[in-house]
């Protein structure tokens, strides 16, 4: 049971970026049609992927499973800052779906749904990840413990970073 709730650690960068890229087109087919039940099937994938990564989110598993390898050699980049963008993801997704669907405010959803529009471009198309920049901010500010992720606590100590280089 504990292997269905992991995240994977490293993630296929790849696999990470195929994701935000279904997520950004979703998110915007959303916004214009104001096709708000979409939410729902959005905000499953990230509550899915956020307790069992590509397990219970087809997403997910299509694309570490079958996408990804056929873009080339995997990238792998650290899991928990992934894992908590994620999570952003879905607290997103969830609000948006919330304020369109139960509480008739779906002008509060279309702002939230821009945001998770550009945070998944960013990601997609310049592999940017928002939520991981925020991680490394929480981590340096000692709001993340620094063994939630070796890698990422040690950054610092890669030739030619400083404590002003971004990672």
């Amino acid at each position: 049971m504990s292997e269905l709730f992991s995240f994977p650690n490293p993630v296929n960068e790849k696999a990470a970026r195929t994701v935000a890229m279904v997520v950004m087109v979703l998110a915007l087919i959303t916004l214009v049609t104001s096709a708000y039940w979409l939410l729902v099937p959005l905000a499953y994938g990230f509550i899915a992927r956020v307790l069992t990564g590509p397990t219970l989110s087809p997403l997910g598993r299509l694309a570490s499973g079958v996408v990804a390898p056929r873009l080339g050699e995997s990238r792998p980049v650290p899991g928990p800052p992934k894992r908590f963008a994620q999570a952003i993801g879905a607290a997103l997704t969830t609000a948006a779906a919330l304020c369109a669907l139960v509480l008739g405010a779906p002008s509060t959803a279309d702002v939230l749904l821009g945001a998770l529009i550009a945070a998944a471009g960013l990601e997609s198309l310049f592999a940017y990840c928002l939520g991981c920049q925020l991680f490394a901010l929480l981590m340096r500010a000692g709001l993340v413990p620094s063994e939630t992720c070796a890698e990422c606590a040690a950054i610092w100590e890669r030739p030619g970073m400083t404590a002003n280089s971004e990672g």
